[in-house]
């Protein structure tokens, strides 16, 4: 059978309503509730409201055969990877009757999901099939959640509105709280965010587990969610572990709920999440309280886990018999099985063929997926950055157009007048951070100038364009990256500020495994254009350790980034405008010391003056040397430069601009020419960014060279608060100068 075949053969496993997957069932479970009918579970059914039920006959079967597929499909993996098929396993079982209930009530056309790896009756009540599943088990191409790249449970499909979301722990509250915002902006205006995928009044639904509520992320995005009131509905699902820890050790108190009810305009609503029908109406009540627009909700359900964390886990370790034993007595597959029965919705009979033919259906999936091709080896490098819109390419290259009677301004004027033509071009860019508005109580506005950032680089953004396209955020830089990647994964165009670099590092989780690698890993499904300006750099004469910093290298280091920093405000914004209209996240770096130079101003180059990245800039012709900078040495090597000329030294200098990628057909031409040359960087001398050139540049072009590769870079230190210490401490023109008179003189 073909790959196309084979996908195509899914419709077997589709239920005629996209939400309901092939009914599928699992023979552990069955079993399971057999011999759990008669144990004290028909006393329970009968305590039940039946002469008035919640849901119809149709909908209790209809979440059972959901319920029977996500289970099957489990039994199913887990064969597999005891068979070496699958190479990683993690149960969703003991979720399911919650989670189905989600799916029911969730509009698949409209609304957006953020599963996590327990979410397969969820994933499965929206529509992603058994086949879809296991393809990605045995980590075929065609799994439509990540082509192989990613864990199996990773469940996504854009069509279904399911998005992306990685291994980490709770990183995906943020982004879910992201993309709310910007569903509910989008939907406001009626903009078009995201060609292809839902697009309408919805709702966010984010989902995890227990565990999760432990890292800030969480408590983060409950705060930001209420804040703003935003469309979004936490679904905490609570086995009682975090892997092997109990949830009294990992919650204060044991339950998420009371601690989470403190939080303004939140709705805290709880459940037996193994009770199908008691899942269904908390979370109707929880939809039905966002879909309102009067704020978001969470709901606590209380479910179990009745397999380990994961097959590399062994719960026997930690658990006792009895606690295992209790957790299959709340078996939620077979509780919904006795009630199917004991309410005479469907008879035993019926039951068990439904779960024979699913047990085939499934197992004709697995042999389909087993039969899909792999992605080739060469594939690993795709995916990366946007296929279709490339910033390095001549179409990001423009000419500027200057005013005849415009006056020079300085990169902060520049970086202004940039961001003010682009809002004014694209209204899904957002501009947020810390204290980039005028003032967030706008009627202060009548009163006084406004903030507009601490370096004023957003100053009149506010008054402009309105508090719903430039605002405050929190205090939290996992918040500011995070809520970014949301409002890019849904279709707005965000452009949010880090204060200083030097505080960026609660948001670098963020950053490196999520939005970095996030069109990687969703084989392209899924992107997140979201531009980064951070504050970097040295040279302030005061500025200590915590506000000194240069770290390019831990950005540049990472694939998916594009990292750039200019050096002049011409180049501050042709660079801007390239990274917000390109498609692939961009680290923007702008050195503090050089927003209000002198020596770098220029006029503003007009709305279409743009500079591609990995281009260098020859900031000056020579013959003797190469000298390959960037950022705040580029004035410093100019200096050195001229000295240098007065003793007969012709020193050329390549301003990189772009970091990653970065101009290496440009440091090759010249170092062909000079055979010498000096990489010069702000940050420490060891591990920097400068020595992977200067690595490359012995390695590629060692027989071109005359003399060894010099480098100057700060010292293995920290920035010292004393104006002396800091000057010891990073590269001066002098520094510079003695290692081009080395090199001259070799």
């Amino acid at each position: 059978m073909s790959e196309a075949d084979a996908l195509r053969s899914n419709g077997r496993e589709a239920a005629a309503d996209e939400k309901v997957s092939a009914a599928e069932s699992s023979t552990t479970a069955e079993r399971t509730g057999e011999a759990a009918n008669g144990n004290g579970r028909d006393a329970v059914v009968e305590g039940e409201p039946e002469d008035i039920p919640a849901l119809s006959p149709e909908e209790l079967k209809a979440a059972y055969r959901v319920m029977l597929t996500a289970r099957e499909v489990d039994q199913r993996e887990i064969a597999l990877k005891r068979q070496n098929k699958a190479f990683f396993q993690v149960s969703s079982a003991g979720h399911e009757a919650v989670t189905a209930a989600a799916a029911a009530l969730l509009r698949p056309k409209t609304d957006w999901v953020y599963a996590y790896y327990r979410d397969r009756a969820l994933a499965t009540g929206l529509g992603l099939t058994a086949l879809e599943q296991l393809a990605a088990s045995w980590g075929a191409e065609a799994d439509p959640s990540s082509g192989g790249r990613q864990m199996p449970s990773h469940f996504s499909k854009r069509s279904l509105g399911l998005t992306v979301h990685s291994s980490c722990v709770g990183t995906q509250f943020l982004h879910a709280v992201g993309t709310a915002y910007a569903e509910r902006y989008l939907s406001r205006h009626r903009i078009s965010g995201l060609p292809g995928a839902p697009n309408g009044d919805g709702i966010v639904l984010v989902s995890g587990g227990d565990g999760a509520t432990s890292e800030g992320e969480f408590w983060e995005s409950l705060n930001s969610a209420s804040l703003r009131r935003l469309p979004v509905l936490f679904l905490i699902q609570d086995n009682g572990y975090a892997i092997s820890v109990p949830v009294e050790h990992q919650t204060a108190g044991g339950s998420i709920a009371p601690l989470a009810r403190g939080f303004p305009d939140l709705k805290v609503l709880e459940c037996d999440g193994c009770d199908y029908e008691e899942s269904y109406r908390t979370l109707e009540e929880a939809f039905d309280y966002v879909r309102s627009g009067e704020g978001p909700a969470l709901v606590h359900a209380r479910v179990i886990r009745l397999q380990p964390h994961s097959l590399s886990d062994e719960d026997r370790d930690y658990k006792t018999a009895a606690e295992r034993e209790s957790d299959q007595d709340r078996d939620p597959l077979a509780r919904l099985r006795d009630r199917l029965t004991a309410s005479g919705a469907a008879t035993r009979e019926e039951l068990d063929g439904l779960r024979k033919r699913t047990q085939a259906e499934v197992a004709a999936a697995a042999t389909d997926a087993l039969a899909l091709p792999w992605a080739h080896p060469d594939t690993a490098c795709d995916h990366l950055y946007s296929p279709e819109v490339d910033p390095c390419s001549p179409d990001f290259e423009t000419k500027p157009v200057f005013e005849a009677d415009a006056k020079p301004g300085t990169m902060v004027d520049l970086i202004n007048a940039t961001l003010r033509s682009e809002m004014a071009r694209d209204p899904r860019i957002v501009v947020f951070g810390q204290d980039v508005a005028d003032a967030s109580r706008e009627a202060n506005l009548r009163e006084v100038k406004g903030k507009g950032g601490v370096f004023k680089v957003s100053y009149g953004l506010q008054r402009e364009f309105g508090s719903e396209r430039v605002f405050n955020s929190p205090l939290a830089e996992a918040t500011i990256v995070g809520l970014g990647l949301g409002m890019a994964v849904r279709g707005l165009r965000p452009v949010a500020e880090i204060q200083f670099l030097d505080y960026i590092w609660p948001g670098y989780m963020q950053i490196r495994s999520e939005l970095a690698s996030l069109r990687w890993r969703a084989n392209s499904n899924y992107s997140a254009p979201l531009v980064l300006r951070v504050p970097t750099g040295g040279y302030l004469t005061g500025g200590a350790v915590y506000h000194s910093q240069s770290a390019e290298v831990l950005f540049t280091h990472l694939p998916g980034l594009r990292v750039v920093q200019p050096s002049t405000a011409l180049d501050a914004a042709g660079l801007l405008r390239t990274a917000i209209r390109c498609e692939d996240p961009v680290i923007f770096l702008e050195h503090k010391h050089l927003y209000r130079q002198t020596y770098n101003k220029s006029p503003d180059p007009g709305p279409e003056f743009m500079i591609p990245f990995g281009k260098a800039k020859t900031v000056r012709a020579g013959e003797d040397i190469t000298l390959v900078t960037f950022g705040a040495l580029v004035h410093r090597a100019e200096l050195a430069a001229r000295k240098a000329a007065a003793d007969g030294i012709s020193v050329e200098i390549l301003d990189l601009r772009s970091l990653a990628p970065y101009d290496w057909e440009a440091i090759r031409e010249s170092v062909g020419r000079t055979s010498r040359v000096l990489v010069a960087y702000e940050d420490t001398r060891s591990f920097g960014y400068g020595a992977e050139i200067a690595a490359r540049i012995a390695d590629e072009l060692f027989e071109d060279l005359d003399a060894p590769v010099r480098r100057v870079a700060a010292r293995d230190t920290w920035v010292s608060y004393n104006p002396d210490v800091e000057a010891g401490t990073l590269p001066q023109a002098e520094d510079l100068l003695a290692a081009i008179r080395d090199l001259a003189e070799y």
